[in-house]
């Protein structure tokens, strides 16, 4: 099982949110965590300290290996913003202090790869963007997985959007990235940026690849009518494609987080899953 967290903001954080996602974990004790990027609000050093220590308390509460079942990658919001000498000569040293110099990082495993990928760019304020040379590496990677292997993209600036309001988020280069990395085996394109969560299908020519974006998790910069969320990947295979489902659980009535909706990946083209009711 995957947890699937993303903009957590600290320095912006709810500590009553940030309690019950530990519990959540806990509870559920997913084999892997994914984080994808905003990780901090302004990417201060006592803010990566803060974020550092709440991964290794989740990874505690999961009971798994903070260096080798977490995927982290760096968001818009981990770059500093008003501290322009840093911002130009060690954008990402605030990041890799905290998480390491793996901008990039690879988790390989007999039946789930999860591949990050860096979207950011010192030079841009917000908005991401992703190189030739960056989506050819992806689809190497994804062509490289054995046969039967979840594959998972992660990108910070989505891929793929669903509100015309968001159509300016998406990743410069998003088209051919997604006609490349869904042509090279990927299964489930997963982003944050938007603090938007919801589940959808890409269509053809790229069948049987999947956008999973999940809201800000623990932060105080959620959109209207959308409560911090994460996302739980259950997954199970026979050797040929992975059977997927995805579980949306949002933060509820100020005491917890409760699922509110499943997705089983292999809906028609064209459904989303974005909002739902607690599910039993």
């Amino acid at each position: 099982m995957i947890l699937h967290i993303t903009d957590t903001h600290f320095g912006a954080e709810r500590p009553e949110v940030v309690r019950g996602l530990i519990e959540l974990a806990r509870q559920h004790r997913p084999s892997l965590v994914v984080l994808s990027g905003a990780v901090t609000q302004r990417a201060r050093r006592a803010k990566f300290d803060a974020a550092r220590a709440f991964v290794d308390e989740l990874c505690a509460a999961c009971g798994i290996d903070a260096q080798r079942d977490v995927l982290i990658i760096p968001g818009n919001h981990d770059i500093p913003l008003f501290n322009l000498p840093l911002r130009v000569l060690d954008p990402y040293g605030p990041y890799v202090r905290a998480f390491g110099k793996r901008l990039e990082p690879l988790i390989r495993r007999p039946d789930v790869w999860l591949i990050g990928v860096n979207t950011t760019r010192p030079w841009r304020h917000k908005h991401g963007e992703l190189s030739s040379a960056q989506i050819e590496r992806v689809a190497a990677r994804l062509r490289a997985a054995p046969a039967g292997a979840l594959r998972v993209v992660v990108t910070h600036q989505p891929l793929f959007v669903v509100e015309r309001d968001d159509l300016v988020n998406r990743v410069r280069g998003h088209r051919l990235a997604m006609r490349v990395w869904a042509t090279a085996g990927a299964d489930l394109l997963l982003g944050g940026h938007i603090h938007q969560s919801f589940v959808a299908p890409l269509t053809a020519p790229m069948d049987g690849c999947w956008v999973v974006q999940t809201g800000t998790a623990v932060s105080r910069r959620v959109r209207e009518r959308v409560p911090n969320s994460v996302h739980l990947i259950r997954w199970s295979g026979d050797g040929q494609r992975p059977r997927v489902s995805v579980e949306r659980w949002d933060w509820y009535c100020e005491l917890q987080f409760q699922r509110v909706a499943v997705t089983p990946l292999s809906g028609e083209a064209g459904a989303v899953t974005s909002t739902g009711q607690p599910a039993a």
